[in-house]
């Protein structure tokens, strides 16, 4: 347990430091996780985020997701499912929304750890990303541009105070989220490695359905032409389970 909060603070560190000579934001967001359980196999994944603006001055992201979960085994949950992002851009002063489609397949892979548990996620994304220009006062949306990607995330949530099994109470989560380009990367920023998410937040279990935290993370975002961006953000979270 020691080593993963100590590996992901390192990563974070990391990130930080990499990040010295490069672009700073501020920004929030909030997000709400949801899995609908059909029967002992199938269940839905639907989630929607909100991100804001640098300086939290407007919405710049709204995402919404959804997936048709499969259970290989008690331990592995198979995904298949789309998302729409629908991102703020803002060219030249002239600021307009450029939406995203994606494709997505994931695998989540789970074990004991001590008296909780780590889950892996592996997650690969076929995106349809919207392509834009501005035209005096205008902004033109010219159709989408087509990207492959690959992440990796890690979690883990540490109990406060209980050595038994975590149904109600307070919690540490820990994760951490490494996402890289694949193929084609002309779309993207045409480098292999896209971004990094470290996040650490505190949270509290109300029960075995539902739990809520608030958090910080570090987005580190590898941009074209060497433009890197350090992004801080707050976020709360909300999961549930039904």
């Amino acid at each position: 347990m020691k080593c993963i909060a100590t590996s992901t603070l390192a990563l974070l560190l990391c990130s930080i430091s990499l990040c010295s000579f490069s672009q700073t934001q501020f920004s929030g967001w909030g997000a709400s996780f949801n899995t609908l359980k059909l029967n002992r196999k199938f269940g839905i994944h639907y989630e929607a985020q909100f991100r804001s603006s640098d300086q939290w001055q407007h919405l710049g992201t709204l995402l919404l997701r959804t997936g048709l979960n499969y259970s290989v085994k008690k331990n592995i949950i198979a995904t298949a499912g789309y998302g729409y992002i629908h991102n703020r851009r803002v060219i030249n002063g002239i600021s307009g929304y450029a939406p995203e489609h994606r494709l997505f397949e994931q695998l989540i892979v789970s074990h004991p750890l001590a008296y909780t548990s780590l889950s892996h996620r592996f997650r690969l994304e076929q995106r349809f990303i919207g392509t834009f220009h501005t035209s005096g006062n205008n902004f033109h949306n010219d159709g989408n541009a087509y990207s492959n990607r690959l992440r990796y995330f890690f979690r883990t949530l540490l109990p406060i105070a209980t050595s038994s099994e975590f149904r109600r109470g307070p919690f540490f989560a820990i994760q951490n989220e490494i996402f890289v380009n694949i193929g084609d990367k002309s779309a993207v920023n045409g480098e292999f490695f896209d971004q990094n998410r470290a996040y650490g937040a505190l949270g509290y279990r109300f029960s075995t359905k539902v739990d809520a935290e608030f958090g910080y993370m570090n987005q580190y975002i590898n941009g074209r032409d060497n433009v890197f961006t350090n992004n801080h953000i707050m976020q709360l979270a909300i999961y549930t389970r039904i």
